[in-house]
């Protein structure tokens, strides 16, 4: 016989069959509940509700407890030239739908030297770049100044 208790509202058997993994580029939909509060002519404040749907799309950094009611999923995603990482739980009702892109084979189960390595390239990108002077011209930070041409003044022999 089966029980008419609902336990979650995530269908948690298609969530566990997702097979998460670290290194795995991953786009998850996330409710968003956003909250508007406006006064009405007779000063009573009305509050209404708006969900909508969100994409969060990066690479899965790490995976904990498996699958496991409190199984949690990190993800991270360079947004603006910044990384942002968000912290999903595996069975949250919040979460709509998570969509699995790309499957990346990995040497490791948590890729936390990921921080590192993007700090790393952003300081050697920003060692390249160009800078300009106050007059609108590009320099380049990483090239000597061009070397000046001496000038060889030429004497006109008079005879």
């Amino acid at each position: 016989m089966k029980s008419s208790v609902i336990t979650s509202p995530v269908n948690m058997q298609a969530r566990a069959a997702l097979g998460l993994r670290a290194g795995d580029v991953v786009r998850v939909w996330q409710n968003i509940v956003e909250l508007k509060k406006a006064k009405q002519a007779n000063k009573k404040e009305l509050t209404t509700k708006n969900i909508r749907k969100q994409a969060f799309e990066g690479t899965i950094l790490a995976v904990k407890h498996g699958t496991e009611p409190g199984a949690m999923f990190t993800v991270r995603k360079v947004s603006s030239g910044v990384g942002v990482e968000k912290i999903f739980p595996l069975y949250s009702p919040m979460i709509d739908e998570v969509e699995v892109l790309r499957r990346t084979r990995t040497r490791r189960a948590k890729l936390y030297f990921i921080r590192r390595k993007a700090a790393s390239e952003v300081k050697r990108a920003m060692r390249r770049s160009l800078s300009v002077d106050q007059r609108g011209r590009k320099t380049d930070t990483n090239q000597a100044p061009a070397p000046v041409e001496p000038v060889v003044a030429e004497v006109a022999a008079t005879e």
